[in-house]
Formats: C-alpha cells, sequence, structure tokens
C-alpha cells in the first residue's frame, strides 16, 4: 500500500476527534441533536485550521444511514464514501476553478433535484471568495431559499471578500488559529503512535513554524521525518527549517538591554556563522521583545509555548520598559527597510545599533564608546609618553559631553537638588520625575523626596527605580529612595528651568525689537516683529 501523508491519515472523521475549534463544534453538535439545522453555513478563517474537514463531519452527520446526528457512525456505506471522497450527493468545489458565471449556474441547476442517495445534497464550496460578481448574483437567490433537501456549506479564507448580502444568508462560524500547546500535543500524540523517536524540542520547532495551522504542522512534521531518517530531533528540525536557538536570541537581548554595543555585535558575528535569515531573526527578537512587554504589563497572561518562561521573566526584571518598547518600534521599523540594506546581516546590525543610539542614556554611552575607540587607536608618540611616564597613562582630555558626574572623592549636596539632576545621566520619564521632584532629606541610607502632585503621572516604578540606580552610581552608596506627591515650598529643577527659558526668550525678543535693522524696516516697510518667532541662541549658536 502506498505512503499516505499525515495530513491525511489523521484528518479527523467524527467532531470528537477535532484538535481546537471546541466552539464550533459544540454549535453544530447542539443544531444536529435538536433538529435545529440551517440551510447554509460559512466557515471562515486561516489555512489549515478544520474549515473543510467540518464541513465534511457536518456532510456526514447529516446523511449517515443511521440517522442525523452529531455522532455518525463511520461504517455505513454514506460515511465511509464521504471519507473516501466519492460520495455523490456530496459536491465539493473549488470556487478558484469555477469563477465564471456560467460554470455556476451549470453547478446550481441539479438543486432542485433530490439527492440519489443520500438524505441531502451538500454543497461544499471552498474558498468562496474566488467567485467572480456574477457567481455571487447567481447563487444569491438559491441560497435564500434552498429546497429543504439541500445544504450548502462555504469555506473560505478571506471572508472581507464575500458580499454582505451572501454573509447575510449563512451561519457564520470563525475558525481560531490553533494554540501552541494542542498542535504540540496532536504531533506527540501522532508521533507516540507511529512509534517514532522524537523529542520536545523539535515539536516546539514544528509548531511555531505552523504558525496556528495544522495542516502545516502535520507537513512540516512529513518532511521532519524524512530528513532525520524517522526520527524527529531538535537538530535535524533546526537544519532542515534554518531556524536558529533562541538562545542566540536572548543573548542579543540581553546585550541590547545593557547598552554592551560589542557584546551585540559579537552575538551577531557568532549568528553569522550559522549563515541564518536575518529577517527571521529580527521577527524572533520583535517576538521576545513582546513576550517581555507582555510580562512587565500583565505577568499572568503569558503562556510558556516556547519554553523559555523563566529566561522572558529574567529580562523582564533587566530591561525598562521604555527600552522595550523602543527597540519594538525600531524593530518594525528596521522590517521593513530590510529589504533595502545593502545585505541582510548589515541590514540587521543597523537595526540593533539604532537601537542601541536611540535608548535613553545613549549620547553618553556612544561618546564613551568613541572615546574607548579613540584610546585603542591612539598615535604612537602618544605611546611613547605613556612608556616614558613609567607606563603610567595621562589623563585623557576628552570627556563625554553628556557626563557631569562630580570627581571621585568630591562631596555631593543633595540640598541643590536641581544640581544634581543636572549631574546625573538620565533620560526619558526618569529625568522628568527626578525634574519635578524637591529635596526633603537623607541620612546616609534613605533619600526622601517631593513630588510635585500634577506630576504623579511620572510616578512608575521603572523610572523611579532608574533614578534611584542613577543616585547611587553618584554618590556610590546604595541608596533607598522614598518619593511622595505633595506640593512643595521651593521650586522643582523643571519650574527653574521654566522661569529660565521664559527669560531669555523675553530677553531674546528685547534684544530682536531693539536692533536697528528691525527698527529700520519697521518704519520703511509697516514690517511687525512676531515675538512666537524669536528664539534664544545658546553658546553654540543653535537656537533653543
Amino acid at each position: 500500500m502506498s505512503y499516505q501523508v499525515l495530513a491525511r491519515k489523521w484528518r479527523p472523521r467524527i467532531f470528537s476527534e477535532m484538535v481546537g475549534q471546541e466552539h464550533v463544534v459544540r454549535a453544530l453538535s447542539n443544531a444536529l441533536d435538536n433538529d435545529r439545522l440551517h440551510h447554509a453555513y460559512l466557515f471562515t478563517g486561516t489555512r489549515g485550521v478544520g474549515k473543510t474537514t467540518l464541513a465534511r463531519i457536518l456532510s456526514k452527520s447529516l446523511n449517515c444511514e443511521k440517522g442525523v446526528s452529531s455522532t455518525p457512525c463511520g461504517e455505513c456505506s454514506a460515511c465511509t464514501e464521504i471519507d473516501e471522497g466519492r460520495f455523490i450527493d456530496l459536491l465539493e468545489v473549488d470556487a478558484a476553478s469555477r469563477t465564471k458565471v456560467d460554470q455556476t449556474r451549470e453547478l446550481l441547476e441539479n438543486v432542485p433535484y433530490a439527492p440519489v442517495r443520500g438524505r441531502y445534497k451538500v454543497y461544499l464550496i471552498d474558498e468562496v471568495h474566488m467567485f467572480s460578481g456574477g457567481s455571487f448574483n447567481a447563487l444569491l437567490k438559491t441560497l435564500e431559499e434552498p429546497p429543504p433537501h439541500v445544504k450548502f456549506l462555504l469555506a473560505t479564507t478571506d471572508p472581507q471578500k464575500v458580499p454582505v448580502t451572501v454573509l447575510s444568508r449563512c451561519l457564520q462560524f470563525n475558525l481560531k488559529r490553533l494554540p501552541f500547546e494542542q498542535i504540540r500535543g496532536q504531533l506527540k500524540k501522532i508521533l507516540e503512535w507511529e512509534k517514532l523517536e522524537f523529542d520536545l524540542a523539535a515539536l516546539g520547532l514544528l509548531t511555531r513554524g505552523a504558525d496556528g495551522s495544522m495542516r502545516d504542522a502535520l507537513s512540516l512534521m512529513d518532511q521532519a521525518i524524512a530528513f532525520g531518517g524517522g526520527r524527529v530531533m531538535e537538530p535535524d528540525v533546526r537544519a532542515m527549517l534554518g531556524a536558529i536557538n533562541l538562545e542566540r536570541v536572548h543573548d542579543i537581548s540581553l546585550a541590547l538591554s545593557d547598552g554592551d554595543a560589542g557584546g551585540v555585535m559579537s552575538q551577531v558575528s557568532a549568528l553569522a556563522e550559522q549563515a541564518p535569515d536575518f529577517a527571521g531573526v529580527l521577527q524572533d527578537l520583535l517576538g521576545l521583545l513582546h513576550r517581555v512587554a507582555l510580562v512587565q504589563a500583565v505577568p499572568e497572561a503569558l503562556d510558556d509555548n516556547s519554553g523559555d518562561l523563566e529566561q522572558v521573566r529574567a529580562l523582564a526584571d533587566k530591561m525598562v520598559p521604555e527600552d522595550v518598547q523602543l527597540f519594538y518600534q525600531i524593530g518594525l521599523i528596521g522590517q521593513r527597510d530590510l529589504p533595502l540594506a545593502p545585505d541582510p546581516r548589515a541590514g540587521f546590525e543597523m537595526v540593533l545599533l539604532r537601537m542601541l543610539a536611540f535608548r535613553p542614556g545613549a549620547p553618553n554611552q556612544s561618546s564613551t564608546l568613541r572615546a574607548g575607540s579613540r584610546k585603542r587607536t591612539q598615535p604612537a608618540a602618544e605611546e611613547k609618553k605613556t612608556a616614558e611616564s613609567g607606563g603610567a597613562r595621562p589623563e585623557s582630555p576628552v570627556k563625554s559631553p553628556g557626563s557631569r558626574k562630580p570627581a571621585a572623592g568630591a562631596e555631593v549636596d543633595l540640598e541643590k537638588w536641581h544640581e544634581v539632576v543636572e549631574s546625573m545621566d538620565l533620560g526619558g520619564i526618569a529625568r522628568q520625575l527626578a525634574n519635578n521632584c524637591v529635596y526633603r532629606s537623607w541620612d546616609g541610607r534613605t533619600l526622601q523626596l517631593q513630588l510635585d502632585p500634577t506630576h504623579r503621572h511620572l510616578q512608575v516604578g521603572s523610572s523611579q527605580q532608574r533614578l534611584r540606580l542613577a543616585l547611587q552610581d553618584l554618590l556610590d552608596a546604595d541608596v533607598k529612595l522614598v518619593i511622595e506627591a505633595e506640593a512643595a515650598q521651593v521650586d522643582t529643577p523643571a519650574m527653574r528651568q521654566a522661569r529660565t527659558r521664559e527669560e531669555r526668550q523675553r530677553e531674546a525678543e528685547s534684544e530682536m525689537a531693539a536692533d536697528p535693522l528691525v527698527k529700520t524696516m519697521e518704519e520703511r516697510f509697516g514690517a511687525r516683529l512676531i515675538p512666537e518667532s524669536v528664539k534664544p541662541v545658546d553658546s553654540t549658536g543653535s537656537g533653543k
């Protein structure tokens, strides 16, 4: 006997064998058992989730010689012939091959005639959205008032293209993509039944590759069995799919969270040795970032479908939520632009470098990297000078422009909170939080701050944690940070900054109004100075 592919061999033949789609199975079973049958059903959903299979089981339930029920016997001639695809009263039609209106009319000519052998004549029209407008018009009247011996079962992957007039004449069932656990469980059951060697990691890879489709999962497993010589093991499946180890993606994410550009590039270099699909790697990275964001926002919502739940939780504790969101957004845009890159690896590397460049605090970090680069490539004369000085390397005159941390040993006056804020390397919400606080007390262990109540929305766990870490770095000590939202008697740094900006704006407007050229233009041409168009200029000459 010739080999039968798994997708056909393991196609469900009764409702109880269906994997998933419980909401549809329950509705159809109740309708069959209580004799509340509609004349037309529409099954929608992505490929391989059971649309045609449900339609065939429903056909069998309608025509089983032992009576209409949700449990066809599977042994009578009607059930057997439907399973084998040769039941004369089940007309299966591929709408893609019958797009012309004449073909549709020809199909419907036999609707008035009674079934030859069965109880019902069943029209199963697959991919019905492929019908032309004329074909749908030809179908409408028959679909609305068919003879009592006719049932229409329609299936489509694109219900948006089905006219509303057709949808309104059908009972519509939306089939879901199958969950990870259900697909992996079915693959495990089949391999155990077939007595084939396997490991769960390999099944996880096959399940992810199936993307919610049971048929795709079975087809991939057929391929894996052939590839592995009757064994379904992780190394073989990974090689077959061209997949990378998720550990690599976790390592890249960790390096990103640390702002370690060297570590990121080292991981990409190791990854390149496997000749991966970098677009797929970026998708895996986005998937991981999504799961990290989910853990940070709703911890109980994450499942362990990928078998790395603990790693994801550890990453969620380590990464700042703002960074996760920023990395995800940059990754999405990079995914769109990746085909335009000179080569996939370069495009992937630039996406990662962009994540590092735009994360809060990146200017200081990038300048440090640049300084480190100069340090590694210092001229021979400087090396000679270093050697002559007894091996002690002279302090570099280049300072990181964003870093104003006091020198080691210098006392930090926390009462001058506005100066403390300026000296810390903070960005994003954490800097806004610091700018809208004022100093209350410090006992060498606990720092108490007052937050302007109008900005209490800034006091989220991640921003307060980043501020605490920055203070620890500044003070070189463990800091317990307590922030209470209440009105203060002194100005916050944000208020001081706003007042400074207003003063500079007024000065700039006064200087512009007193400018001789401006006065001349006003007198001769009737020109008028618009205050909003005047911008103060900083010491570098750029507008602020």
